[in-house]
């Protein structure tokens, strides 16, 4: 049945976001170039445009979108003489595979597909932020208008970011192939830590008028899940996936009504989400003993106590502590430091704390005398709390952080009592 072209935009519009990911992997696997294979899902997202307010939009409008980037993709290839060598050997095999139009291809060819994608976009050969912007574009579905405003960057920014990114990988001559052995551990690892920032990102936001940017939380989420599910085998895949199911189950009771962030002693429990807590703890099951997993075990101290009061913050320092040994880091140590002075006591913690203000990696760093202020206070020396909570909103570059460090130093008073 023909539709409008309206009524055909918004499905457009709203299956490409879900199927973008796998229609450029099935395109990539098939010209090896990830830029060219964007263009190619791009133009399957023209005809669609195209055809469907004719013709009708399909019964399996993802199929059709992905067959038609996958025969773009063969044609392409045959047209090309420098792929002539290529196309003698596999031409054949392509042609035979290609799916018609609104049949689905075969899962397990689609998921070995995104699985390369996955570990191609978040290749180390590129920087941080590079993988980024690629991973949310490429596989989070993004826009660049979109990344931009997430990040807080001009637009122009994230686009170059994206173009050199492919041009990069082109020029590196990055294989389209999921790594094994110790090359797969290496960029394994790259691929949890672009997931884990972007949702970090989304969960903590380090600039802005607000604290929270909840769709970077559900596209890091929604990676966390699918990358769990590709490499089932791999017990820090699990070991994130339930950090951040853990994590994200706390989003609606971490902002007041009017955005305001609500410290964690404060928070209504009942707001939290009880199936992801549930998910949280089916994939710990599955985590390992890494870094990732460490920090799930935290999540999940937090997660099963009903009250603030009920937290068990011995086992989540002695956490802290195994986390410290994996991964050696100023930030690790000052949140083993918040988790002592709930197990043992503010004066304990703040030799902890002291100890880390000539950290170069702490400089400049809100958190810090945020912590301080926080402990300070529970010592009663006010007067000193407060400078710490002054000097912490000056440091910060989210509004939101900045207006409540303010209320506390204000609460303390000008004088020590």
């Amino acid at each position: 049945m023909a539709v409008t072209e309206r009524e055909a935009t918004d499905v457009v519009e709203a299956v490409f976001r879900i199927e973008s990911a796998r229609i450029i992997a099935v395109a990539a696997r098939i010209v090896r170039d990830v830029g060219l294979a964007e263009e190619l899902a791009q133009d399957a997202l023209v005809a669609a445009l195209e055809q469907w307010p004719r013709d009708g939009v399909p019964d399996n409008p993802g199929a059709w979108l992905t067959a038609t980037a996958k025969r773009r993709a063969i044609d392409l290839v045959r047209r090309r003489e420098v792929y002539a060598r290529k196309l003698a050997e596999v031409g054949r095999s392509l042609e035979d595979a290609a799916p018609e139009p609104e049949e689905p291809s075969d899962p397990e060819s689609i998921d070995d597909d995104l699985l390369r994608l996955i570990f191609t976009a978040c290749h180390p050969v590129l920087s941080a932020r590079a993988r980024i912007a690629l991973t949310l574009r490429l596989l989070g579905g993004l826009t660049t208008p979109e990344i931009a405003r997430a990040f807080l960057v001009p637009e122009s920014t994230v686009a170059q970011r994206i173009v050199r990114a492919k041009r990069t990988l082109a020029t590196a001559r990055v294989p389209f192939e999921v790594p094994y052995g110790e090359d797969r551990a290496q960029r394994l690892a790259s691929v949890l830590e672009v997931v884990y920032l972007i949702f970090n990102e989304g969960y903590s936001a380090t600039a802005g008028d607000d604290l929270l940017r909840p769709q970077l939380c559900e596209d890091a989420l929604r990676l966390a899940r699918v990358l769990a599910a590709l490499v089932p085998d791999e017990p820090e895949a699990h070991g994130l996936a339930a950090l951040l199911e853990f994590q994200a189950s706390r989003t609606a009771a971490r902002t007041g009504p009017d955005g305001r962030p609500v410290l964690l002693a404060e928070q209504n429990r009942a707001r939290w989400d009880g199936l992801l807590i549930r998910r949280g703890f089916e994939a710990f099951q599955r985590a390992g003993a890494g870094p990732y997993s460490v920090q799930a075990a935290i999540a999940a101290c937090h997660a099963k106590a009903r009250r603030y009061e009920d937290t068990d913050w011995a086992t989540i320092a002695a956490l802290y502590g195994r986390l410290l040994v994996l991964t050696p880091s100023p930030v690790v140590a000052l949140n083993r430091a918040v988790a002592v002075s709930m197990a043992q006591g503010p004066a304990a913690a703040l030799e902890l704390v002291d100890e880390l203000a000539a950290e170069p990696a702490l400089r400049g760093y809100h958190l810090l005398p945020s912590v301080r202020g926080d402990l300070l206070a529970r010592l009663g020396r006010r007067a000193q709390a407060r400078a710490e909570f002054e000097r912490a909103a000056e440091l910060t570059r989210n509004e939101r952080e900045r207006e409540l460090l303010r209320e506390r130093a204000a609460a303390l008073g000008d004088s020590e009592p």
